[in-house]
């Protein structure tokens, strides 16, 4: 349960749609975002340590030799092309799985871990493996009626989650009588322990019905 939200005996489990997947305005806000296939770049923002958009105004990506001129604002940056990366279309936006990404460099794939953050959705695919971000707060999305909606399903007709891979772990079990392993991975702090105490909480769930 959400922090703010008091467990009571017989209430139902808080609506979990909007830390799984974007609102349609979300989606249609995406959509809008100012893009230009050939001019939409990044590039290592030094103040933040991240990086930051702007408009390829000179220069050759193709060539690694090459000096290109990065407008940002006002201001415009020089940069060798192999600290440049394009950026993704919108309809990239939020991705669920980012090696569905057109352009997988690391700005594509921080902003895309950033903007489903900022919207609630911590939980992200990277090919075999889910990213968690670690919330720093209670969401409704270990609960009964969260359980229920991966319950029986496959990967990619659920939204990203923890459990998600668990259940694909379990069912693989099942089928293959085979033992599974899930390895959970992060810095001091990330949620390693917090992630391995919702697997076994889903596991339970699931074993005993």
């Amino acid at each position: 349960m959400p922090g703010h939200i008091k467990l009571v005996k017989g209430a139902v489990d808080p609506d979990p749609t909007e830390f799984l997947l974007p609102s349609l305005e979300v989606k249609r806000a995406d959509q809008q975002k100012v893009y230009d296939s050939r001019k939409s770049v990044w590039i290592a923002d030094p103040k933040t340590g991240g990086y930051r958009e702007g408009l390829l105004e000179s220069g050759d990506l193709e060539d690694p030799a090459s000096k290109c001129v990065v407008a940002v604002g006002h201001e415009k940056f020089t940069h060798k092309s192999t600290e440049v990366g394009k950026v993704n279309p919108p309809k990239f936006e939020k991705c669920e799985d980012m090696v569905n990404l057109t352009f997988l460099n690391d700005a594509s794939v921080f902003w895309n871990l950033k903007t489903r953050y900022q919207a609630k959705m911590i939980h992200t695919y990277s090919g075999l493996f889910v990213v968690v971000v670690n919330p720093y707060k209670r969401y409704p999305i270990y609960t009964h009626r969260v359980c229920k909606i991966y319950l029986g399903k496959r990967r990619n007709e659920v939204p990203p989650h923890l459990w998600a891979i668990a259940e694909g772990a379990y069912r693989n079990m099942l089928a293959n009588t085979k033992n599974n392993a899930m390895l959970i991975t992060g810095e001091s702090g990330a949620g390693k322990t917090e992630n391995t105490k919702k697997v076994i909480t889903y596991l339970a769930m699931v074993a005993t019905g």
